[in-house]
């Protein structure tokens, strides 16, 4: 059989093989719907009290402030750096992971190697997920908010760690300090 003809059909039959593994109920939108109906069911059952909130419906994306500060103050920009205390739940309200040793401790995540301390890093270099990102990009230093967002925003199809693939997740953010970094100097 000539080698480009044997290429093509390999690739052909491939192609075939792979297509026909993907399950309908697992495209972007699905999964989404699915997301947006487990967060709007989980507000429903745990209302989250705040002083001020934002929502995108659209996208499944909520945020509840628990301490607001002067809006006046400077946005987030990227560059900046961040130091944020985090709790990151499912929606079953289980802890997966938190900056927090007591938090930890007390809902079994501990890990004696671990360095419990704020997270610091600069805002926009793809070191955080998307809606840990986003969420801290809407809040100012000395804010503390409750995010909730689909798993697209998250580990999306990836498991990670105790995080299962599809898992829309909540963080309870705490942001105690920023520093500006160069995108707020003046032209």
């Amino acid at each position: 059989m000539n080698p480009r003809l044997k290429a093509l059909f390999t690739v052909l039959i491939g192609s075939f093989a792979a297509l026909s593994c993907v399950d309908p109920d697992q495209t972007q939108e699905v999964l989404l719907e699915r997301d947006k109906e487990a967060i709007e069911k989980y507000l429903l059952e745990n209302p989250i009290p705040s002083v001020k909130e934002f929502s995108e419906p659209v996208e499944g994306f909520y945020m509840f402030w628990e301490v607001s500060v002067d809006p006046e103050l400077n946005n987030l920009l990227r560059g900046d750096t961040v130091r944020v205390d985090y709790t990151g739940k499912l929606l079953s309200n289980k802890v997966f992971d938190t900056s927090i040793e007591q938090i930890a401790r007390d809902n079994g995540v501990f890990d004696s190697n671990r360095n419990y301390q704020p997270l610091r890093f600069a805002v926009g270099n793809g070191f955080a997920i998307t809606g840990f990102e986003f969420a801290l990009s809407l809040m100012r230093a000395g804010e503390k908010a409750t995010v909730i967002f689909p798993s697209r925003l998250g580990y999306g199809s990836q498991p990670n760690g105790p995080v299962p693939a599809n898992s829309p997740l909540i963080f309870e953010l705490d942001l105690i300090e920023v520093k500006n970094g160069l995108n707020h100097l003046n032209p």
